[in-house]
Order: C-alpha cells, then sequence, then structure tokens
C-alpha cells in the first residue's frame, strides 16, 4: 500500500503535450499503426479513457502528432536563423533550412505521409511559411514571384519530395525494391524507364523518404529551382 502511494506520488502529471511526446515515440518505434488510444495509454501507464480528457478522438490524436513534428521543424528554423544571423544570402538561408527540416522527416520518416491525411493545415505551418516568403521578399522577390516559388517548391521546405502514389494514405511508401521488381517485370514495354532505374540504383548510404526521394535527389531538386529562382529574380 505505501509502495502505490509513492509511485502515485512520483507519478508524471499527465499532459496534452506529454501524450504527444509518447504518441511521437511510438510512431518512430512501429510505426503510424500501431498508434491507437489503448496502446498509447498502455505505455504511458494510464487508463485509455484519460486520454480522452486531453484528445478526444484518434484524428485529435493525429493532427496533435503532425503539430508536434511541425512545431520541430519551426524551432529548427528559428534555431539555425538565430546562429547564422543576418549573414547569409537567400538560398543559403533557405537551403540550410530546408535540409533542416530534411533531417526532422528522416527521424520521423511516418510523418509525410501522414501529413498527406489530414483535413486541416496544422496551423504552425502558416507561421513557418511566411517566414519562407519573408526570406524571399526581403531578397527583391515581388509578391508575385515568391507565390511562383512556393509553388515550385511544393513540399521541398518541409524536408520531403511529395509522391504520388502512396499504397496507404496515412504513413505509406512505395519502397523501391518493390517499384524497380515491377519496372523489371516490365522491362520489355518500358525500356527507358527500365533502363533508368538499372543505371540509378541508390546508395545504401543514401537516406531516403520513400519511393525516390533519396538525399541526393531531394538536393538536387532543391538546387536546380533555388538557382532558377534566382536567374528569374535578377
Amino acid at each position: 500500500m505505501v509502495g502505490q502511494v509513492a509511485a502515485k506520488a512520483v507519478r508524471q502529471p499527465l499532459s496534452r503535450e506529454r501524450v504527444l511526446a509518447a504518441a511521437v515515440a511510438l510512431a518512430d518505434a512501429e510505426g503510424v499503426k500501431a498508434l491507437t488510444m489503448r496502446r498509447l495509454a498502455a505505455d504511458l501507464g494510464v487508463e485509455a479513457m484519460s486520454l480522452y480528457h486531453h484528445l478526444p478522438a484518434k484524428e485529435a490524436l493525429l493532427d496533435g502528432v503532425v503539430e508536434t513534428v511541425v512545431a520541430e521543424i519551426g524551432a529548427a528554423a528559428v534555431g539555425g536563423n538565430a546562429t547564422n544571423g543576418g549573414d547569409e544570402d537567400w538560398r543559403t538561408r533557405l537551403r540550410r533550412q530546408f535540409l533542416a527540416a530534411r533531417q526532422i522527416m528522416l527521424r520521423h520518416p511516418w510523418m509525410p505521409g501522414l501529413l498527406g491525411s489530414r483535413r486541416t493545415i496544422p496551423v504552425g505551418l502558416y507561421a513557418y511559411y511566411d517566414g519562407i516568403v519573408g526570406t524571399l521578399l526581403g531578397a527583391g522577390f515581388s509578391h508575385r514571384l515568391a507565390h511562383r516559388a512556393m509553388h515550385a517548391l511544393g513540399s521541398l521546405p518541409l524536408g520531403f519530395a511529395q509522391e504520388i502514389f502512396s499504397p496507404s494514405s496515412a504513413g505509406g511508401s512505395m519502397e523501391d525494391d518493390v517499384a524497380e521488381a515491377d519496372l523489371a517485370a516490365m522491362a520489355e514495354a518500358l525500356p527507358h524507364l527500365t533502363a533508368m532505374v538499372a543505371t540509378e540504383i541508390h546508395d545504401v548510404t543514401d537516406p531516403t523518404l520513400g519511393w525516390c526521394d533519396g538525399q541526393t535527389e531531394f538536393e538536387f531538386t532543391l538546387d536546380l529551382i533555388l538557382g532558377g529562382l534566382e536567374r528569374l529574380r535578377a
């Protein structure tokens, strides 16, 4: 009895932040599909019903998880800008910021799929993109060119290249070996794609986020767009 009282006394109070941190950790360890209220409650050592005081439904939990990772991206951008001050040109600043976002996505590889499944835009993204537009305007971009730049960049500011095809609405991604096997089976009908894939086998040391979103391709695309925008700005 005394031990139970002591355990209750030292138990960390349940909060929305603590629940979401545990949810992100669970998704990192076992994937989004493992993220259920019952499993999360077990990890936290509480009853599942107690979670509903902080997150009223599974969708609210998933929205909160997305908000938590988006906040990580925003914090990385702010921290990087504070560290580097105003010495960077606009391309260097955005490139650093987007690569920092990618490192966060690589820590949470389920995030691109989950983000794409949400019905609303996480609030934190508005401030994040506002900062990007501010960087462009500060570099001399017109509002029109800044708008078009955002379209061209797509999901790159969030650290991943958006996939058109994904077998799952949340956390899914096309695996390289599966996609390449499909192409190999159709080699005669798709000679150009097959030859390209055979030539461009991903380096095992190159971190990927889903099908054909390796670090090398990500940086190539990012540099291509930023270089093109610089020419238009001039």
